[in-house]
């Protein structure tokens, strides 16, 4: 199959995108309601525990440290103020350790608590995709490819590549690689909006037109790059292989 109608890299990763987003939310979704809240709850809530569940792939390892411009890129579109203060009451309830550097790392109590929550996350990832073994194993291993073929950006190098302690069943696999990849793309699209003289306050605020359609195509061009390593076969059993999990 030839790279054409749409499978070329660059058309791909717009493809390819909204779908990793619909499965990595789903499960993600059902983390919490199959006894990640509840999880949670037992460490003190989301201000205990917020920054610890999307840093967790870094975090989980022990010595793992997400540094300050690793934090700052995941979290660019929201108020540093607000991060930070957040991070402070992370800190007192014990979760995270903030270094001296900067870094940021999870206290025993914090590594206790990730322990738990892949735990979780591994047992809702196999009842929500029960019946679809073939299909996880695949986008695992492709996402794998796609992970070690991807460039580190800043949001990307702080989370990936994802911790993945022995025996972690593939759904659990699946869910971390494909929330690495997201990263990927983010760190894409805010290349493409600072290379067009934005902030993350003003490309919030940019309407749909010629401009925001300008910046997508530019993030689509910078995030194409791990996609070149598939075949076009193989990107499209990727999109049907999405598009078949539920959720």
């Amino acid at each position: 199959m030839s790279d054409t109608v749409g499978l070329a890299p660059h058309r791909y990763a717009a493809l390819v995108a909204p779908a990793v987003d619909r499965v990595f939310t789903a499960a993600m979704q059902a983390g919490r309601h199959g006894g990640g809240a509840e999880l949670s709850q037992r460490y003190g809530g989301p201000p205990a525990t917020g920054f610890l569940v999307e840093l967790r792939t870094r975090l989980a390892v022990p010595g793992g440290t997400v540094d300050g411009s690793g934090f700052a890129a995941v979290t660019r579109y929201r108020d540093p103020t607000a991060c930070r203060r957040s991070l402070d009451r992370h800190v007192a309830y014990g979760m995270i350790h903030r270094r001296a550097d900067g870094g940021l790392a999870a206290t025993e109590r914090g590594l206790a608590f990730l322990a738990e929550l892949y735990q979780v996350h591994a047992e809702v990832t196999e009842e929500l995709w029960a019946g679809h073994h073939d299909r996880v194993l695949r986008l695992v291993q492709v996402a794998g490819r796609l992970l070690t073929a991807a460039p580190g950006g800043g949001a990307f190098h702080a989370v990936a590549p994802p911790y993945e302690p022995d025996g972690a069943p593939p759904g659990l696999l699946l869910l971390n690689r494909l929330g690495a990849l997201r990263y990927h793309r983010a760190d894409a699209h805010a290349a493409a909006w600072e290379a067009a003289g934005h902030t993350a306050v003003s490309i919030a605020e940019l309407p749909d037109g010629p401009q925001r359609q300008a910046i997508e195509l530019e993030t689509d061009r910078r995030a194409a790059g791990p996609y070149a390593v598939l075949t076009a076969e193989e990107r499209l059993t990727m999109l049907a292989d999405l598009a078949a999990l539920p959720g």
